[in-house]
């Protein structure tokens, strides 16, 4: 019987998809508006649907519906294919820690994630790691624009694969910023960071995550963070990182260019779970 369900995001937790996945938003709004954005717009720990749905507010853009965006955004991912596979890696560990947990049969391991449920799909393609994830049992930013909302969903969708109940005990969200570990725990979960983002050791603690690791390379730290053994010593003493208070944002291009939409690919022909 499976007894810890195990959510991971994937930007910067899982992996680096470097400048293909920030030019989804102001791609998206190029194809709604028919043209660039200007306004400066905050990424780090959103949901998909909030920071699309900020850029649009902050241009003065309104009558969009949902799924208009949503259509929009994964069309904008698909239009950089290649520079997602050419520019995107795993993180060290990644790979190990997700066998890993794979391979224990207490745990059963799938996304938390504020991408829409077929970019999730077509990140993780890029670095070959969607095998390592049962992904019909994860939640999305597809599913709601509140990233706290999404553990429930993500319980709910295990309870009713596993007929197992999901809750604060046995729930783990592994994430890499603020917002993942504050989602973790206003949803019921136990909240699990690694510093592999721009947050630093310092912040994660702070915002209360139960274990804070510097990244997923030691992979018996993670198994042993995510099975409630006693928290791993960190293995860095202090965190070379400054602590900014400020948050960090994510600037629009100057210029985007609206792409046409491609032939279907597997990533796009998948049903929401």
């Amino acid at each position: 019987m499976c007894t810890t369900l195990v959510l991971w995001d994937i930007d910067h937790t899982l992996m680096v998809s470097g400048p293909a996945a920030t030019s989804v938003y102001p791609r998206a709004f190029t194809l709604l508006t028919g043209r660039a954005p200007t306004a400066t717009v905050e990424t780090e720990g959103r949901t998909e649907r909030a920071i699309l749905q900020e850029l649009l507010a902050l241009e003065g853009v309104t009558g969009i519906a949902q799924s208009a965006a949503d259509r929009a955004m994964v069309r904008s991912l698909r239009a950089v294919a290649k520079e997602l596979r050419d520019h995107s890696h795993a993180l060290p560990g990644a790979r190990e820690a997700l066998t890993a947990l794979r391979a224990e049969p207490r745990v059963i391991q799938s996304l938390l994630t504020g991408n829409l449920l077929r970019n999730a799909v077509r990140k993780l393609r890029a670095v070959a790691l969607h095998e390592c994830v049962e992904v019909g049992i994860g939640a999305y930013g597809s599913d709601s624009a509140v990233r706290a909302d999404l553990v429930g969903i993500a319980q709910q969708r295990a309870r009713h694969r596993y007929g197992a109940v999901f809750g604060p005990d046995n729930t783990v969200v592994l994430g890499d910023t603020v917002r993942d570990v504050q989602a973790a725990r206003a949803g019921g979960a136990r909240p699990i960071a690694v510093a592999t983002g721009t947050c630093t050791l310092a912040e994660l603690r702070a915002a209360g995550a139960e274990s804070v690791l510097p990244d997923l390379r030691d992979t018996d730290a993670v198994l042993a963070a995510v099975l409630g053994r006693r928290p791993p010593e960190d293995s860095r003493p202090e965190d070379p990182r400054p602590v900014d208070p400020q948050p960090r944002e994510q600037q629009a291009p100057a210029s985007t260019s609206a792409t046409t939409d491609a032939a279907a690919d597997p990533a796009d022909t998948g049903t929401r779970p």
